[in-house]
């Protein structure tokens, strides 16, 4: 395949839709090596069925719909206007109170309100965290680090983003403990992330956007086709992502 056919492929994948958090379209294009941990399960130690439950951040509700949790004690928020309208459509219908939220530090709940909150790469506050967990509410929580496919943007943009560098697992934990929350579980990895062709990791890169910023298969043309070649030799483009998990009770 010459490099005009290429450049014809990488071209079509960056301009594929996305909608919720559900990336079924790189099936078998792309390998995230396994967390040594199981977020699900660290939440079903401590979620039972009476307890009112916040997904904060919940995508397109993937997650949360496989947890099972009775509808009627389930609230979500999101920001992304797409997932947002997404939400409404799926979730609303169920009984899950969906809200769109655009500031961390004013969510839309009483204080008290809910027994345990879930967070999986998304922002929060932890003061707002505190207001809204019922006294001894759990915080569980799984971040996207600051060094997360860091390399491998600044291979291909030049400019990374170094506005999460002080996302780490010392700063999180400290500042939680700060707010009067107790670290029941700490932990982090950096699994490996391999892209089986280079229009996945365009697809990709598009997406996350905040990762790659100003990435677009025109400015990164040059790095593409190398990437490709060293692909044509290795059979994978390997990437080095970030992973934090924190779970935490209130003590208020």
């Amino acid at each position: 395949m010459n490099r005009e056919q290429l450049k014809a492929i990488w071209k079509k994948e960056e301009l594929q839709c996305f909608s919720g958090w559900d990336f079924l379209y790189l099936n078998g294009r792309w390998e995230e090596e396994p967390l040594p941990w199981n977020y699900k399960s660290m939440i079903n130690t401590y979620l039972k069925p009476s307890y009112k439950l916040l997904d904060m951040g919940t995508g397109g509700g993937e997650f949360l719909l496989a947890l099972g949790h009775p509808y009627k004690h389930t609230s979500v928020t999101e920001n992304w206007p797409p997932n947002v309208k997404l939400c409404k459509e799926r979730l609303t219908p169920l009984g899950i109170h969906v809200h769109q939220v655009d500031d961390d530090a004013c969510l839309p709940f009483e204080h008290n309100t809910f027994d345990i909150i879930i967070n999986r790469h998304e922002s929060y506050v932890s003061s707002e965290l505190k207001r809204i967990l019922k006294p001894h509410g759990i915080f569980i929580t799984q971040q996207v680090g600051g060094d997360n496919n860091k390399a491998l943007s600044w291979r291909l943009t030049k400019h990374p983003n170094n506005s999460y560098d002080s996302i780490t697992l010392d700063n999180m934990s400290t500042d939680l403990v700060h707010h009067g929350f107790q670290i029941l579980h700490q932990q982090e990895y950096r699994p490996y992330l391999r892209f089986f062709d280079i229009g996945a990791l365009v697809y990709f890169a598009k997406i996350i956007d905040w990762e790659f910023p100003n990435f677009s298969v025109d400015g990164c043309l040059d790095t593409l086709y190398e990437l490709q070649e060293e692909l044509d030799h290795t059979s994978y483009i390997q990437s080095t992502e970030h992973r934090i998990v924190i779970v935490s009770k209130l003590h208020k």
